[in-house]
């Protein structure tokens, strides 16, 4: 029986929920400035204000802290040199260190509250992992669930008892309409059912397909816990969208990832992507893109790759994560799509044309020449060719002079270039090839087995220039690549791992050039098909995760992997 004690402890816990009351205290973090489930920019509550933290000295071990103070399982990844919301307070935390066993991130050695010499451009974020099963059903926790567990129970026994009953939820379908006995305490905070005092019934449209679902999704209501077969997943997700239910939406999203990589058309990908656009779920879109950029090369080989909308390919190209073997490549991609969608006015043309990064590439007039769309847009492509000269002639002067060049323009950014110029295979240096079936041709990559380990050596190493600008082409940097599968291997080499396995990736060389820096990347690819995650080298080190169903942005069945090192030098 539903008793007066807990109907009393359902009002105080509705107002919570309703007016978003929060207590803040010294100490507590939270995670700000990004589109991202469970990851963002570090904040801490310190002296009445929100402050952020410098990257210098963090690791997993920080992260770990800061993630499981805000009650997930672990942390997943260290963010750095991420693009977040402006940041105006002040930086409050500088060279942590933490043994990853604190209860709270500011029980860590650091420097002293505001003590720093950091700038917002170093701000932290970490990617957390909020736990969970790679089984058929998900179990999907609100953030109110680690102090409400008892009381979401008797809810949930009061919606499944229909007792006490004041209100009638009718669905209507084509032909019949289903009703649901509820409670307007329970469902007065839901907007879009615009409940009063004196209502006694409400009448809701909901899809045929979604009908079944519909009384999970009012029991979430009530307990905010739901059990979520994969069957189920866009139809909870539909009604999230349709009743302002953001929490619900995100969860949901995230099982999304688990089907993207199933279809090597990539239909799936695109045909969420607009769905996530018509429900304004800007964490469905960003899986959609991700997935899309991280996979570019297969996704330009597939059926529905001249069918995608100016939009999204807009989206594509303006990301740096952008996973291709170089530029020429990504202009050839524009070049397919335009000529394959024929009624594109000449402004989206120039529009797309325009997001090539030109200036990285070193393209010429006699390269661009050979292009079908160079006639029609001849002045476009002298432009960026000159635009790309006028870099290299600023950033000679630069050099020469010792002077830091601004640049804000992200044509001057490199995107994840895989050609043998940039990037290392374990057990090759070749390119990545896309064979007629859209997987990548691994003839000579070591492959990683969870059953057998590697099946030769685990160093690899290359020399590559300095920079893509052709002043740099000649002055090239050595780089040794390592996969270390235990803590000997870490020791041999002067490492120290704090989890394992782990990637390596480094210069031992002093001579460096002003404002050049890299931010290298691990790219994960599963069973010779898509790229399922990309870790960035933090101190020369990247996470390899073996349970990639848990750990990692998509997932890979079976742990078989092959590895893809990238240089990947930035001016800035």
């Amino acid at each position: 029986m539903f008793k007066y004690q807990t109907f009393c402890i359902l009002w105080l816990w509705l107002s919570a929920l309703v007016f978003n009351a929060s207590v803040v205290k010294e100490g507590d973090v939270r995670l700000t400035g990004s589109k991202l489930a469970f990851g963002g920019r570090v904040e801490i509550y310190h002296a009445g204000q929100w402050g952020t933290i410098c990257d210098d000295g963090w690791d997993l071990n920080e992260a770990h802290v800061v993630c499981r103070q805000l009650k997930f399982a672990r942390a997943k990844s260290v963010l750095t040199g991420e693009n977040y919301d402006r940041a105006s307070g002040p930086i409050w935390m500088d060279d942590m260190e933490c043994k990853g066993t604190e209860r709270y991130l500011h029980a860590c050695t650091f420097k002293g509250w505001g003590i720093t010499d950091c700038s917002h451009k170093e701000d932290v974020g970490v990617q957390c992992d909020p736990g969970g099963n790679s089984s058929t059903h998900v179990l999907l926790l609100s953030s109110t669930l680690d102090h409400s567990i008892a009381l979401s129970d008797d809810l949930g026994e009061l919606f499944d008892n229909e007792s006490f009953c004041d209100l009638t939820i009718i669905t209507l379908q084509t032909t019949d309409s289903t009703t649901l006995c509820a409670h307007k305490v329970m469902l007065a905070h839901v907007h879009a059912f615009n409940i009063t005092k004196d209502t006694q019934n409400i009448t809701v449209q909901v899809v045929p397909n979604c009908i079944p679902h519909f009384p999970s999704f009012i029991r979430y209501l009530y307990t905010r816990k739901i059990e979520v077969p994969f069957s189920s997943v866009q139809c909870l997700h539909w009604l999230a969208s349709q009743f302002g239910e953001e929490q619900l939406m995100r969860d949901t999203s995230l099982l999304f990832s688990q089907v993207i990589p199933d279809d090597s058309t990539f239909e799936t990908p695109v045909s969420l992507h607009e769905y996530a656009l018509e429900t304004n779920d800007f964490v469905l879109q960003e899986n959609c893109v991700r997935y899309l950029v991280w996979n570019f090369q297969n996704f330009t080989t597939s059926s529905v790759w001249t069918q995608i909308s100016d939009g999204l390919l807009s989206a594509l190209l303006l990301r740096s994560d952008l996973v291709v073997p170089d530029e020429l490549f990504v202009l050839k991609a524009v070049e397919n799509w335009i000529l394959n969608n024929v009624h594109t006015s000449l402004d989206t043309q120039v529009k797309l044309l325009s997001l090539v990064r030109f200036p990285i590439e070193q393209l010429t007039t006699q390269m661009m020449s050979n292009f079908s769309l160079y006639s029609t847009h001849k002045n476009v492509f002298n432009d960026n060719i000159l635009k790309a000269l006028q870099f290299n002639i600023q950033l000679l002067t630069s050099i020469k002079s010792r002077a830091k060049m601004l640049i804000d323009d992200v044509s001057y950014q490199p995107r994840i270039y895989t050609s043998s110029l940039w990037s290392m295979f374990f057990g090759s240096f070749s390119t990545p090839q896309i064979r007629s079936h859209g997987s990548y041709d691994t003839r000579y990559v070591t492959r990683y087995d969870s059953r057998y380990g590697y099946n030769d050596g685990r160093r690899r190493s290359t020399s590559v220039p300095y920079h893509s600008s052709s002043i740099f082409l000649d002055r090239r940097i050595n780089w040794a690549a390592d996969i270390f599968m235990n803590q000997n291997e870490c020791s041999n080499r002067g490492m120290r791992c704090p989890s394992l396995p782990m990637a390596s990736l480094q210069s031992y060389e002093t001579n460096s050039f002003p404002g050049v820096v890299f931010f290298n990347k691990l790219l994960l690819v599963c069973q010779d098909k898509y790229v399922f995650e990309i870790q960035d080298f933090k101190n020369n080190m990247a996470v390899i995760s073996r349970n990639a169903t848990l750990s990692t942005t998509y997932p890979c069945p079976d742990d078989k992997n092959t590895f893809i090192f990238v240089v990947r030098p930035v001016y800035i």
